[in-house]
């Protein structure tokens, strides 16, 4: 016979309410978290598996920010092209309205008026600034402007950094460009003047050499040389010194247009000894462009051959420079274009990411909120026939039975 006392009796019904109890109060966490795991001994293995999947949403996260903040960058930096674009069509235009030869003086300096409009403009949106102030044209000096005037000149101020943002892992893309390789470096259409015999006199000879174009630019990469040098050895006769170092004789008729290395000129009024150069290799910004064209239009006269000659090479160089220019920023564009897809691509791939690891976390996680009402009901339920179960059980006494 197996005796029972009071206490065990107590002990074994005040321990079954508070485990019913406990349960209860588990299930009802669970609803009101609306999680099935909300704490490593709820279910160790999905603890881990949760802890896990939460540091890979932090880290897409993170990267989705990145992405975005590329994105906004690499926006507003096509704008700016876009706009700077617009600007470089208009001083063409202009540029083409003054060699019109019926215009006046006060035509031209009417042009050159709103050509230095059009400059400052320019000169704005190179200075474009982020959401944070930064100069997005700057390289890594975004706290100073890209460009400001020193001497009556636009110049570069930064420098030739580019920075990069991970968006990623191991993807990389560049955020900026410096001004120094957008509106800087721009190739230059072939110029030349006469430079010798030294010292030259005062006033010049009259020699000069003009509609200075390069017509076969496989020549002239072939030449090699970033200048030529053009002495007058004989009447109608001119020599050059090759890339091989060999001295080459070229004939000319003045005024008739003569190729040299892929490069097309004329000479007029040259006497022997005379001496001319090209700059062939040179780079000029977009900046130093339409300024040289505004100080044209200010100061060149149209009298006289010679002047006339000059205006019109004024006008032919500055339209090819600014197809230079306009040629490098669409470039630019269309590098930045491929960059945007890049991120936008890498933006699709984060955010498909980022939905899959919160629904395998969703799924260890979350709970079913039907099955746990049901379980809270069933639960409430025992609980409360425990609870009088014990409570009949606890009144019950031997003596009842004497």
């Amino acid at each position: 016979m197996i005796r029972i006392s009071s206490q065990q009796i107590f002990s074994g019904g005040i321990n079954r309410l508070q485990d019913l109890s406990a349960q209860l109060n588990k299930t009802d966490e669970q609803i009101a978290t609306g999680k099935r795991v909300n704490r490593p001994s709820d279910d160790p293995v999905a603890a881990a598996r949760i802890l896990k999947l939460d540091q890979e949403v932090k880290r897409i996260e993170t990267y989705e920010r990145n992405a975005q903040l590329a994105n906004n960058r690499l926006g507003q930096e096509e704008s700016a092209i876009s706009s700077s674009l617009d600007i470089l069509q208009r001083v063409r235009e202009l540029t083409v309205q003054a060699g019109n030869g019926s215009l006046s003086a006060s035509d031209r300096l009417s042009i050159s008026s709103e050509m230095n409009e059009r400059l400052q403009q320019l000169a704005q949106t190179a200075n474009t600034q982020d959401a944070s102030g930064e100069y997005i044209f700057s390289g890594f000096q975004g706290g100073s402007p890209a460009y400001a005037k020193e001497a009556g000149e636009w110049t570069y101020q930064g420098d030739e950094g580019q920075r990069m943002l991970e968006i990623d892992d191991g993807v990389t893309v560049a955020i900026s460009d410096n001004g120094k390789g957008i509106f800087d470096r721009i190739p230059a259409t072939a110029s030349g003047g006469l430079t010798g015999p030294l010292p030259l006199p005062v006033p010049p000879p009259d020699g000069r050499i003009n509609s200075i174009s390069v017509i076969n630019r496989s020549d002239l990469q072939a030449g090699g040389l970033a200048s030529l040098e053009l002495t007058i050895s004989a009447p109608n006769q001119l020599q050059y010194v090759d890339k091989d170092g060999v001295t080459q004789s070229v004939a000319f008729e003045p005024g008739e247009p003569v190729t040299v290395n892929g490069v097309q000129f004329t000479l007029t009024d040259a006497v022997v000894n005379d001496v001319f150069t090209i700059e062939t290799g040179e780079k000029q910004s977009v900046f130093k462009t339409i300024e040289n064209l505004i100080s044209g239009l200010d100061n060149l006269s149209k009298s006289g051959s010679a002047g006339s000659d000059a205006y019109n090479d004024l006008i032919a160089s500055s339209l090819a420079n600014l197809d230079n220019a306009q040629e490098s920023f669409i470039l630019k564009q269309t590098e930045l274009g491929g960059r945007m897809n890049s991120v936008e691509s890498t933006q699709a791939f984060l955010e498909d990411s980022a939905l899959y690891s919160k629904e395998i976390r969703s799924q260890l996680q979350d709970i079913d909120y039907a099955e746990a009402i049901s379980t809270l009901s069933f639960q409430s339920f025992v609980l409360q026939a425990a609870q009088q179960s014990f409570a009949r059980v606890s009144q019950l006494s031997l003596f009842d039975r004497l």
